[in-house]
């Protein structure tokens, strides 16, 4: 168990240094190099600080978000191949977003800020009492109950996303195509201190609770007799992974995978402890969607890639190869 834990605390020190290493490069890449000694430089620290910086920090909460949910999902329904946007909720966000985009909301001004992303948290917390009923409802029909649910689910809201953009104005169609492709280019201060807000004491609360997850991979009677009390612990965690995802969305759009492939990846590595599990997907999850930020930006100079198209491309064939893998194991 000594040794389980050294080589876990070696992954988890070893993706920090990685997630530092990466933030510094981010933040000197784009149309224009800025090296650390041109920081001295006023026109520079004034680019870095305001727009190079919220961008990197912003990628950062969000990736790790998404990571965080995909532990959840797939410690809450007991199959690696869980995924908030495989089964749906982060579409769910998206359409709320998308109301919120399309029909106007007057908010008091102490909200506005928070708008969409309460929005957001309000589509992605229906899409997972719905999944999370069906789960209750087909114990024996294994992720596949799931995943068809997620591909209804996806479908309905992708055609309700379709109307809103029809009845929208040019700025709110192209609004909402960015949207759904997942972007980060919004980032700016106010926008990462509403999602630091929501993302980080979540991400907290949901790691005091990861003894918990442990427990409930021993299953609902077990975990039980153990003294958990399992409908209010799945209904926290339920709750939890939906502010994260919706919080990711609202200021992200959608961005595939990483919540799939981050968690499985990890648990590969370390194992399926959700003590080190938990921060090691989140820190992990932060490096790769930092990264496809990063190379979005930088690819296709002066122009800019959405970032969910590169983390689809990564998440696709992952996927697949998931489905693939657990055929044979079959």
């Amino acid at each position: 168990m000594f040794k389980d834990s050294l080589s876990s605390a070696g992954v988890l020190t070893g993706l920090a240094l990685l997630l530092i290493a990466l933030a510094l490069f981010a933040a000197s890449q784009g149309a224009l190099h800025i090296s650390l000694q041109a920081l001295f430089e006023e026109e520079y620290r004034a680019i870095w600080l305001n727009i190079r910086l919220p961008r990197v920090l912003l990628a950062v909460l969000v990736g790790g978000a998404l990571a965080a949910a995909g532990v959840i999902m797939q410690g809450l329904f007991r199959n690696p191949m869980a995924d908030p946007g495989l089964l749906g909720i982060s579409s769910g966000s998206a359409l709320m977003v998308g109301v919120a985009i399309v029909i106007p909301f007057s908010f008091p001004v102490v909200l506005a800020l928070y708008e969409q992303m309460i929005f957001a948290v309000a589509g992605s917390m229906v899409v997972c009492s719905v999944i999370f009923l069906i789960s209750q409802r087909h114990r024996h029909g294994g992720m596949m109950q799931l995943l068809l649910a997620g591909i209804a689910i996806n479908a309905l809201c992708g055609a309700a996303i379709g109307i809103l953009s029809y009845v929208g104005d040019d700025q709110q169609l192209r609004q909402l195509t960015l949207w759904m492709m997942g972007n980060l280019g919004q980032a700016q201060w106010p926008t990462l201190l509403v999602a630091g807000s929501f993302i980080l004491p979540t991400i907290i609360a949901t790691a005091t609770l990861s003894g918990t997850l442990n427990l409930l991979q021993l299953g609902d009677e077990e975990a039980h007799y153990l003294g958990v009390n399992v409908k209010r612990q799945r209904q926290l965690l339920l709750l939890l992974s939906s502010l994260l995802v919706g919080a990711a969305v609202s200021v992200s759009g959608i961005i595939g995978f990483v919540g799939l492939v981050i968690p499985h990846l990890i648990r590969m590595t370390i194992g399926a402890d959700h003590r080190w599990l938990l921060p090691c997907s989140t820190l992990a999850g932060a490096s790769l969607l930092l990264l496809a930020d990063t190379l979005a930006r930088t690819l296709v100079q002066p122009a800019e890639m959405p970032v969910g198209l590169l983390t689809s491309l990564i998440g696709g064939p992952w996927f697949l190869w998931l489905i693939l893998r657990n055929r044979r194991v079959s």
